[in-house]
């Protein structure tokens, strides 16, 4: 397989289904990527290695998806200077009203380019990924063209 250009972190396995739309988009748009599961507070460590290997493999977007505190994107985004995209999840007594507001309100200098809760912000997160990698790859912008062209479904 091709290195990849994205990595999705995902906060617990919990999360996965969310994470299964992100990787369905960025599988049409022929982008290749990596899927793990790693806690930024019980993974810490791991977590760090990770993000270091991610980047030496050359992963160019970073998707992190996490409900409750969501601390994951926020964390991921001190450790690197790639573009971190974060996707609050559903799962709280607030229903995912938390982690947005934990991922939207990052201090100034590490941005988190936050979306939508859930599905939608899943799924809208494997085509930021693609606008962003459109730029240096014209193969992704031909599809994302045709993408576009088919009302923004597949």
């Amino acid at each position: 397989m091709e290195n990849p250009l994205v990595a999705i972190v995902v906060g617990s396995t919990s999360d996965r289904t969310f994470a299964e739309h992100t990787e369905k988009y960025l599988t049409y748009f022929g982008i290749p990527f990596v899927s793990r599961v790693l806690s930024a507070h019980r993974n810490a460590g791991e977590l760090t290695a990770f993000l270091k290997q991610a980047e030496a493999e050359g992963v160019q977007v970073f998707i992190a998806q996490a409900g409750m505190a969501a601390h994951l994107p926020g964390v991921i985004a001190a450790q690197t200077a790639r573009p971190v995209v974060g996707v609050p999840l559903p799962g709280s007594a607030l229903n995912g009203v938390d982690a947005l507001l934990s991922e939207v309100q990052m201090p100034s200098g590490i941005p988190v380019a936050t979306l939508a809760i859930g599905k939608a912000g899943a799924v809208n997160a494997a085509v930021l990924a693609a606008e962003i990698l459109a730029l240096s790859h014209p193969e992704i912008a031909v599809k994302l063209k045709e993408f576009r062209s088919r009302g923004a479904k597949l």
